[in-house]
């Protein structure tokens, strides 16, 4: 499968190449800094604006599927609401149908009608990046695109590729003592079996040991 991958340099998304790679996809990783780029020959790497729908479209025009695991800067982590609105746009512009979207755990329910970031303990310090990712999911729910969010636990990390966990909804989860995890690794195991199975499209699914 022709993949794009945004964001293929970070935390998460470099699990995610090395997972689709390890799988036998190309790959088009969109970076900003080319020296960063993989040397691997099942992967391209090209320079990309997320936030430019008309650079986006040019980029992902022929894919198969588009992932995103972009990372808004700390101090604007509203841009991924402007960087999804954009993927949109540009995917619709090059008449791509498939996405997937790296998403956050803030909007998961601890309780009926009540959100993990809305939650009395929740940390101050991770409202915003929190919010900003409830607000791109709710604009990716109006997509015309044939979509899949996945929401991870509330700690992903480097870790090990297990490869067993949990998949869940819209319902945040927890381990028998009340811990959400998730690794980077296995976090990616989750979102190219989708890609390459997909079980949750126009859907957000979530993920935890």
């Amino acid at each position: 499968m022709n993949v794009v991958l945004f964001g293929a340099t970070g935390m998460i998304g470099s699990r995610l190449l090395k997972e689709l790679i390890s799988r036998g996809h190309k790959v088009t990783a969109v970076v900003r800094d080319p020296s960063r780029g993989p040397s691997d020959p099942a992967v391209t790497t090209v320079t990309g604006d997320v936030l430019n729908p008309a650079a986006v479209a040019e980029v992902v025009k022929g894919a198969d599927a588009v992932i995103s695991s972009y990372a808004p800067p700390p101090q604007s982590p509203e841009t991924i609401v402007d960087a999804t609105k954009s993927l949109i746009a540009g995917l619709n512009q090059a008449g791509v149908k498939r996405f997937l979207e790296v998403g956050g755990a803030g909007s998961l329910l601890v309780a009926p009608g009540l959100r993990l970031e809305d939650a009395p303990n929740f940390p101050a310090e991770y409202k915003a990046i929190a919010f900003a990712h409830t607000a791109a999911l709710e604009v990716l729910r109006t997509a015309d695109l044939d979509w899949t969010y996945l929401s991870p636990a509330a700690v992903i990390a480097p870790g090990e590729r297990i490869g067993k966990f949990r998949l869940g909804k819209d319902d945040f989860l927890t381990d028998e003592k009340g811990n959400s995890q998730i690794s980077a690794e296995d976090y990616a195991i989750a979102l190219v079996d989708e890609l390459e199975n997909p079980k949750h499209i126009r859907q957000r699914f979530s993920i935890a040991y």
